[in-house]
């Protein structure tokens, strides 16, 4: 049986980066209240106030979604070939990077603050996959977590067997532990982050 928790963005713990060049509140975690370099995956949201570079989280691959603000573009480099640079762009809402946690990323803000969704999986654990749903949709869940992330606007999620829809506001999440060909309705105007988490 799938189990469900109802996370409240207003409820989110502000901490600093583990750099100390920003601010971050983890939306959820593996195992619980697990350590920066002890978690399987982890959830958190992002305030990015000024340029500079990100923590290094070596053995984890790293998902970047823009949820507001002008964008930034990561500039990543190759240890190996400092003139090697790759450049991810986030510059529309719901914009998606991907990239390795150890690599060297230095953070260029396009105009201002922004603020991202980010989900870090350790390598070997566990795979993660992130998804942009816009408005209204029916799918089926599978996987042995799947993270609802209401990213803009309302929305009211149905899981089947629910006797009550569950209300998102931006910045809520609705976790679903061992969802198995769970139907899940989503009503509503907003965009959601579907986050599946599958462990090795």
């Amino acid at each position: 049986m799938a189990t469900t928790t109802l996370i409240r963005g207003a409820d989110l713990v502000a901490a600093p980066w583990k750099n100390g060049g920003g601010v971050t509140r983890e939306v959820a975690a593996f195992p619980l209240h697990a350590g920066l370099d002890a978690f399987t995956w982890r959830v958190s949201i992002a305030d990015v106030a000024q340029a500079g570079p990100f923590s290094r989280f070596a053995g984890i691959d790293r998902t970047l979604v823009l949820l507001s603000g002008a964008g930034m573009l990561l500039d990543e480099t190759d240890d190996t070939d400092a003139h090697a640079v790759k450049t991810h762009a986030l510059t529309q809402p719901l914009d998606i990077a991907q990239f390795a946690g150890e690599a060297g990323i230095d953070a260029r803000l396009v105009d201002g603050a922004t603020r991202d969704f980010n989900l870090m999986v350790r390598r070997g654990a566990a795979l993660g996959e992130t998804e942009v749903w816009r408005g209204a949709t029916q799918r089926t869940l599978s996987a042995d977590v799947v993270l609802l992330f209401c990213a803009s606007g309302s929305l009211q999620v149905a899981l089947r067997g629910d006797a009550q829809p569950r209300a998102l506001e931006a910045d809520d999440t609705l976790r679903i532990d061992t969802p198995n060909a769970l139907s899940c309705l989503i009503e509503g105007t907003g965009a959601l982050l579907a986050i599946s988490i599958r462990y090795m």
